[in-house]
């Protein structure tokens, strides 16, 4: 039997999954993407819900880890990751819809610290800046030579070191800036926000072994949603603080 032909019907023998069916993945990240009552939920759930009923796709949305969700938008077919940065190394790994958001990227320091950061230099002489290893940020930052980085497992656990002294500065982004804070124990009035350092734009990125035009598709369909103001609607209801893009 061919390869390929195994492959396919080992597929359609798995439970609860349909050949052709899209398998979307997301990670918990309040509030764009977490789950309420044991079902995902969030800004970029909602999106990619009314973008699956718009192309008459059969998805099923999973949040997962977000190593986990990379690997399989990397190997299989018929797989969606969303929320992904675009970027150049990452570029022909995937196929590409969007944007559907745009998050911006700063310090904080606990706000009683008395640390002014007004350079990437001033940054890495304030002391060590905690951050999760598998974040685009903490990448970003390692390329920028950046030698006080703390890589930890979790926002939550980011935001706790902040809290109790163990770490000088965090870095995340202004959308889920409460969300993470509130995980850890703290509230945007008891940190500093610092100077602004990165913009990244927000992509479902589909798995090379999707069908191109089934990609096509998708990106038709959000482009109709930010003309007929369906895509604004859903941003106003989770992110009313969140720029327009």
């Amino acid at each position: 039997m061919p390869a390929r032909l195994f492959a396919w019907l080992m597929l359609a023998l798995l439970p609860g999954l349909a050949v052709g069916e899209l398998r979307l993945y997301t990670e918990e990240a309040p509030p764009t993407s977490f789950l309420r009552d044991g079902e995902p939920d969030g800004y970029a759930v909602d999106l990619v819900r009314e973008l699956s009923r718009r192309t008459g796709s059969d998805a099923h949305i999973e949040l997962i880890p977000w190593t986990r969700g990379y690997y399989l938008a990397r190997h299989e077919p018929d797989v969606g990751l969303f929320m992904v940065v675009r970027t150049p190394e990452r570029e022909s790994v995937f196929q590409w819809v969007g944007p559907i958001l745009q998050g911006t990227t700063r310090f904080y320091s606990l706000k009683d610290s008395g640390l002014r950061i007004e350079s990437l230099e001033a940054a890495r002489r304030a002391g060590t800046l905690a951050l999760p290893k598998q974040w685009y940020t903490y990448e970003t930052l390692e390329r920028m030579g950046f030698t006080n980085l703390h890589g930890v497992a979790s926002p939550r656990l980011m935001v706790s070191m902040l809290k109790h002294g163990r770490v000088k500065l965090i870095a995340t982004e202004d959308l889920s800036l409460r969300e993470e804070l509130a995980g850890g124990g703290l509230t945007p009035d008891e940190v500093q926000g610092h100077m602004v350092f990165m913009q990244s734009d927000y992509y479902i990125a589909f798995s090379a072994r999707t069908a191109p035009g089934r990609v096509m598709r998708w990106q038709r369909e959000l482009e109709a949603m930010r003309r007929d103001g369906s895509l604004e609607r859903i941003r106003q209801r989770w992110l009313p603080r969140a720029e327009r893009f």
